[in-house]
């Protein structure tokens, strides 16, 4: 970034049979050239013999070359892909280094790619999420937004918004020119528009950042119902202590599981009763936090008692085993036997689906992306409020740059090509 050329291992730690040394930066083409006599013909695997300063063998690789701008960072580049032992890594890596390259920083190779026009904030974002996807939900919302369709809708409505701020500068530099007030009107329609769609884009119930950290799926009941029980069965491990005593469990205890590709945190709470202890109210307390901020409840039942149906969630009557009546209204299991369980998951799944699903562009994925929109569309309802033209016109820069922090695209000379493109000011 101020012309170093910097390496990193691209590949992951651990035993493997190869590992990949990243290059980029200007001397790229001179490291080559002294680690294994030159680049070998662009964007082709060329196997070579790696050399220490002596002449000495550190191994044998295959050699990638990437000249810029037609690379992943924009700069030249090179891949070396060695065998994988600790002591062949360390060896090249500080040939690297003598030879006036450094290591790269966290994130180096990306925002590079931002800064030199290869990647926008949206497309590095993506970069890492796809890398730390751990569902096929997270891999495809990421590929998505990498692919470039969110950015792309944020443009369109920054080129929008630069047009009608273009029209709003035209207003206010010639204020004699008598224009019709059609004109003014189809501006103020046009911000109205865009405001109306930004709120559309933010009313979707936060899917993205579902998808991105996961769902949180609440247990709640009485005591003694069953609740650790059936943590533990659908975790398919041990996570909470299970005691026939009332109230073992007195504070919130998570495990992570994946249903319908999506990250799910379930957390088992205290049973909900009223007590005089004060630790064990408290959890009850916290339960019942838990609980409303939860993306679902799962209320827990024991099969053969009544319950409230306006309770709210979904009502689980466990140990369906001590209990051969089937119930209709609500969905028996029983996680000492195993029995309903498959419906259960199917049923939490479905669920999960539901609450991520999405249609027409990626959806959000990160609080900074809704905060700059939230900013957007509040200075373009005070534009629409403003009486004085001068005003509007400042409030519609500050939309413009809201929009444009999203992306990383924020500079007033597009403004300045959009008046001089639209209006014909020496006429």
């Amino acid at each position: 970034m101020n012309g170093d050329t910097v390496f990193a291992l691209a590949s992951g730690a651990g035993r493997a049979a190869i590992a990949i040394l990243r290059i980029s930066g200007p001397d790229s083409a001179a490291i080559l050239t002294a680690l294994c006599g030159g680049p070998p013909s662009p964007r082709r695997a060329t196997l070579r013999a790696l050399r220490d300063a002596d002449g000495g063998l550190l191994d044998r690789a295959m050699v990638l070359w990437l000249p810029g701008p037609k690379s992943y960072t924009g700069e030249d580049s090179a891949e070396l892909h060695l065998h994988a032992g600790r002591a062949v890594i360390d060896a090249v890596a500080d040939r690297l280094a003598a030879l006036g390259s450094r290591p790269a920083e966290p994130g180096e190779f990306t925002r590079r790619a931002f800064l030199n026009g290869k990647l926008d904030l949206l497309e590095a974002e993506a970069v890492h999420d796809l890398v730390a996807a751990e569902t096929d939900a997270q891999r495809r919302q990421a590929l998505r937004q990498l692919e470039g369709g969110l950015g792309e809708l944020y443009r369109d409505w920054s080129g929008r918004l630069r047009g009608a701020l273009a029209r709003q500068e035209a207003l206010i530099d010639f204020p004699d020119e008598d224009l019709p007030p059609e004109v003014e009107a189809a501006l103020l329609g046009s911000v109205g528009a865009l405001r109306c769609e930004i709120a559309a884009h933010l009313d979707d119930r936060h899917r993205g950042e579902k998808i991105r950290e996961g769902l949180c799926f609440a247990i709640t009941g009485a005591p003694n119902v069953g609740k650790s029980s059936l943590i533990n069965a659908l975790a398919q491990r041990e996570v909470a202590i299970v005691s026939a005593s009332p109230g073992t469990t007195r504070d919130a205890i998570e495990t992570r599981i994946v249903l319908g590709s999506v990250p799910i945190t379930l957390v088992d709470t205290a049973g909900l009763r009223d007590t005089s202890d004060p630790i064990e109210a408290e959890g009850v307390r916290r339960a019942r936090a838990r609980a409303a901020s939860a993306d679902l409840v799962l209320t827990v039942i024991e099969a053969g008692s009544p319950y409230d149906p306006g309770t709210g969630g979904l009502v689980v009557a466990n140990k369906s085993d001590l209990y051969p009546e089937r119930r209709a209204d609500v969905l028996a299991v029983s996680a000492l036997s195993g029995a309903g369980l498959p419906e259960l998951r199917a049923r939490l799944a479905a669920e999960a689906t539901a609450l991520t699903r999405s249609s027409g562009p990626p959806p959000l994925t990160r609080t900074r992306h809704r905060t700059a929109l939230l900013a957007a569309m509040r200075w373009l309802a005070d534009a629409e409020d403003a009486i004085e033209p001068e005003l509007r016109g400042e409030s519609m820069r500050i939309a413009l740059r809201a929009l444009g922090t999203i992306t990383g695209q924020v500079g007033v000379e597009d403004i300045l090509d959009s008046i001089f493109r639209e209006f014909c000011i020496g006429k």
